[in-house]
This record gives C-alpha cells, sequence and structure tokens, in this order.
C-alpha cells in the first residue's frame, strides 16, 4: 500500500504540517507530500520544496478588484528538511525545520507608491508525534505535537501576517486512516483531519487557528518490471482558517475557507521515492480582500531506512 509507507500524499500530518500559513491567503497545511507514515520500525529522511504566488485578490466567493487591496502579491519558497523515526508498531517521531524565502510587494502608506520587501530565514519548527498502535497494519493513527515559535517575526519590510514566523507556540493534533477501494489492492484511500490551535503568542498579533479535513485516493497498478513504480493520487482538501487577532491582526480583512483538488503522482525505487503535486482551487471564501495563489506546488523527495 503505497508499501503502505503511508506515503500517502496526504500527511504531512506527521510532518512539516508546513502550514504555509500567511493571514492574507496564503495558505493550508502541508498535507500533500507522499512518504509521510511508516509501516514497520525504522526511520525517513526527507527535503521538500514548496512554491506559491499570491497574486490573485478576492473577497467573498469570488475574484475582487487588485486595487481593492494594499497588497498586491507575495511570492514564497519554502525548503524543508526533516526526518521520521517509528520506535515500533505503536510510536513514532517526527521533526521538520523549514527555510522560507518570501517576497511582498505592497503598497507604501506615505506616498502611495509600491514597494517591494525579500526576506529568508529559518522558519516554525514542528516536532509531531504518532501513535499508530490501534491495528497490526497501523492503518489508523493519531498525531499531536507542537509548533515552536522560532522563526523571523522582526523583519521590517513585512505585515505581522506575512512574517516567516508566527510568533507562536501552537498545539498540533490530528487523525487519520488508510483503506482499500477494491479487492485487487490496486485502489486505496485515505482520509485526514488537522487542527493547529495556537496557544501562546504575542500580545500585538494572535494568528488565527487553522483546520484542514483531507480524502484522497491512489492507484497502484503502474510499474515498469518491478524497476520504478509509479502511483498517481488524488487530494480533496477542505481547508478553514479563522480570523487573526490583536492590535496587528486585522480581523476584518483574514479568515477563510477553502476547498482545493490536488493531482500528483509518486515515483519510487527502492528506498527512495520522489512525489509531486499541485493544488488548483475549487472554492474560496474570504473574509474581506486577501491574496491567494491559483496553483500552490510540491516537490518532496525522502529516503527510508
Amino acid at each position: 500500500m503505497f508499501t503502505r509507507s503511508l506515503r500517502l500524499g496526504a500527511l504531512l500530518l506527521l510532518f512539516p504540517g508546513l502550514s504555509l500559513a500567511c493571514a492574507c491567503g496564503c495558505g493550508i497545511f502541508d498535507v500533500g507530500t507522499s512518504s509521510m507514515y511508516a509501516n514497520h520500525a525504522g526511520g525517513m529522511v526527507f527535503a521538500e520544496f514548496d512554491y506559491l504566488d499570491q497574486s490573485h485578490n478576492y473577497s467573498g466567493t469570488s475574484s475582487a478588484p487588485a486595487a481593492d487591496n494594499e497588497d498586491k502579491e507575495i511570492r514564497s519558497s519554502f525548503w524543508t528538511l526533516g526526518g521520521q523515526y517509528q520506535f515500533n508498531r505503536s510510536w513514532g517521531i517526527t521533526v521538520a525545520v523549514p527555510y522560507w524565502h518570501r517576497s511582498f510587494l505592497t503598497t507604501d502608506e506615505g506616498s502611495g507608491d509600491l514597494v517591494r520587501s525579500s526576506h529568508g530565514s529559518v522558519g516554525d519548527i514542528r516536532i509531531k508525534a504518532s501513535y499508530t498502535g490501534f491495528s497490526a497494519d497501523m492503518s489508523t493513527g493519531l498525531t499531536f505535537g507542537v509548533k515552536l515559535a522560532n522563526g523571523d517575526t522582526s523583519f521590517a519590510g513585512f505585515d505581522a501576517d506575512t512574517q516567516i514566523g508566527s510568533g507562536s507556540t501552537d498545539a498540533l493534533i490530528g487523525a487519520y486512516h488508510l483503506g482499500r477501494l477494491t479487492s485487487d489492492a490496486r485502489w486505496s484511500y485515505f482520509v485526514e483531519g488537522q487542527w493547529d490551535q495556537p496557544v501562546s503568542h504575542k500580545s500585538n498579533y494572535r494568528p488565527g487557528a487553522e483546520g484542514v479535513a483531507v480524502f484522497g485516493a491512489y492507484y497502484e497498478g503502474w510499474s515498469t518490471h518491478q524497476v520504478l513504480k509509479f502511483v498517481p493520487i488524488v487530494q480533496l482538501r477542505a481547508v478553514y482558517r479563522r480570523a487573526d487577532g490583536g492590535a496587528d491582526g486585522m480581523p476584518d480583512e483574514t479568515g477563510y475557507s477553502r476547498i482545493l483538488v490536488s493531482p500528483g503522482i509518486e515515483v519510487s525505487k527502492g528506498p527512495v521515492q520522489v512525489y509531486a503535486d499541485v493544488a488548483l482551487p475549487l472554492y474560496t471564501n474570504a473574509r474581506g480582500n486577501q491574496l491567494f495563489a491559483n496553483e500552490m506546488w510540491k516537490l518532496n523527495a525522502s529516503y527510508h531506512f
């Protein structure tokens, strides 16, 4: 089952949970990687690249004129390095360390001119534990952990919601399940949900809590004489983010709901897997005026040992 190492293409649950979040609509939990779940004791290391260009203004459920939003573009690249170790059939741990580079184009409040600022820094580190002892095949699991507040929140060119770090310490909790769609085991599915709840934050800015639910299906019948294995996968994601709070939070211009479809493919050979997908929006409902990306790209490579 995707070597059943649960490379589900859905759970960054165990993982970077890389919330590509800034309140102006950049993000959703990064739940699209594929090689994230262990079905036996052992480890995995991975590297991931994500990219999105938020240049489309939305208000409510439709596009809105760019003139209605002082922010014009948020272009972000995310590199993440991490590792996962499954101690036994029941318990595992995952650590993800991101590095973000962001370019922000906005309107200067004094002159009215467009000003672009760019900055790169280590982002908020995520540490998660997983419990998979509900069944012998480890097909059902719970995850819980913490997002640290180590990311940079002091860059002068960014607003509070576009800083690389959120400034908050968050509690992370999730659950998932995998199953078969057909008796020949070629078609399988997964479902998962995750919630990110800030529990400690700066007095002037509280990022909104964020949740995601995912349903995915994948096909395991393609291979080249057992040398390379190709697994197409499609995910449907529903995302909800509450409005930000605090003096710098702009609650009337933050918070949203989104539904996205994410087709992707994994190519594997032995312990090495490479996964890529693109997330495309089907529905957006934004409070106020917010910038969103119309595509979110992902490339992930992992090695199991």
